[in-house]
This record gives structure tokens, sequence and C-alpha cells, in this order.
């Protein structure tokens, strides 16, 4: 067993009505990441006890099925949304090989997800810690290198055109962090940008201080 391609919208409502597992892909051509994903879900297709509960591993370009890609809120690639019976039982957005293999086996073989145990430090402590990193640092979707939505990419041009130095994290590869961090600073959207561990606010705050004249200050604050 391998990974099909999902190549019409047709194909995609017939898989997603079996009984058993079915794993779809959004994906996208342009990103690593998604390639990443793509094999976790090679190897997962592997492994027998995966092949003897009959599941299915597929992969659909979001861009192509764009009307499936909206009407299960697909905003963002690599996501993976685990199927059975017509119904979504679940999902996981951005490529996190941990969270993609502990919904699969359960889902696939009935068996309540099992805990990923990894030393962790307790949210709290690992948020401040994160918004701390740099003086300037941007939580979004994607990185500076490769923003993964037009709020991301406008929020990266607008700071490569101040010349501050900042550094990014890319919330689609942690759920607890992205989850977290909406509570921690009440702040319910991204990208959310902070300065000495303070948060100045999203997007539409960073073009309000920018038409101001006040950005530059804030920023080297």
């Amino acid at each position: 067993m391998s990974v099909t391609n999902v190549d019409s919208a047709e194909n995609f409502h017939n898989l997603i009505r079996s009984h058993t597992l079915t794993a779809i892909h959004f994906s996208a051509d342009w990103s690593d990441q998604c390639g990443h994903v793509t094999e976790i879900l090679n190897e997962l297709s592997k492994l027998p006890e995966i092949q003897a509960s009959g599941a299915k591993f597929c992969v659909c370009d979001a861009e192509e099925l764009s009307a499936i890609s909206l009407n299960y809120k697909v905003d963002s690639v690599p996501t993976v949304i685990l199927f059975k019976n017509g119904s979504q039982v679940d999902r996981v957005d951005g490529a996190d090989a941990a969270q993609i293999t502990s919904k699969v086996k359960a889902h696939s073989l009935g068996k309540a997800a099992p805990a990923i145990s990894t030393p962790q430090q307790p949210l709290e402590e690992r948020l401040k810690a994160l918004i701390n990193k740099h003086n300037v640092m941007v939580f979004m979707k994607g990185n500076r290198e490769t923003p993964r939505c037009g709020f991301s990419r406008t929020l990266i041009q607008i700071l490569n055109g101040t010349g501050v130095q900042y550094g990014t994290f890319d919330i689609l590869t942690d759920e607890q962090v992205r989850q977290g961090l909406k509570e921690y600073s009440d702040w319910p959207t991204y990208p959310q940008l902070y300065v000495k561990g303070e948060l100045i606010g999203g997007l539409d705050i960073i073009k309000e201080l920018q038409a101001s004249g006040e950005l530059d200050a804030t920023l080297k604050a």
C-alpha cells in the first residue's frame, strides 16, 4: 500500500465513504513540509497493523480542489484530515509527525490515542521562553522564507523593510503552542508580534504603527 493521489471531487467523496480510515493530506507542490508529511503517511501505510486495518492514505492538491479545501476549512498546508464513513473524525494542521502518527494509529486500530511521552517544560514556561527568544519575535503560519498565509507574508514584508533583526516561530508545527499562546496573550489570531516579551499585536496593529511612523521606535524599544 502507498499514498495515492486524489484527482477529482468525485474521487474524494468516494474515498471518504469507506468504513475504514481514510487519511487525506491536503498538500501543495511549493511546500517542502508537504513532501515530509507525504513521506510520513507512506511509511505508516507500510506498517503491518495499519495494512491489516484497511486504512487508506491519499494526497490531494489543496489549491486544485479548492472547494473541498474551503469546505473542510483547510487554510494552510500541510493539513491531514482523517475520515470514516464520510465524516471527519480528526485532523492535524501542520507537519507534526508525532500527532499524525498517533492519530492515524488510534483511528485505524480503534484505540485511544496514546499520550506522546516526550519530556516537556510546562506550557507557560515554554511560551515565555519562545516569546523572549529574540528581542523581536513573530509567531506566524510558516517562517520568514516561506510564509504560509497572506497576513504572515505581509507582516514579514513590513519587518524586512525596517532592517530590524527578528526571529520567527511556525505555529503550524506545534498545535500546543498555537492554541496555548492564544490564551496566554489573550489574542485569538495570527500572526502575533512581540518585542522584548511583550505582545505588540497582529498585522492590523503593525500597519497602524507603520502608518503613524512609530513602528521603528516600537521595534527598537
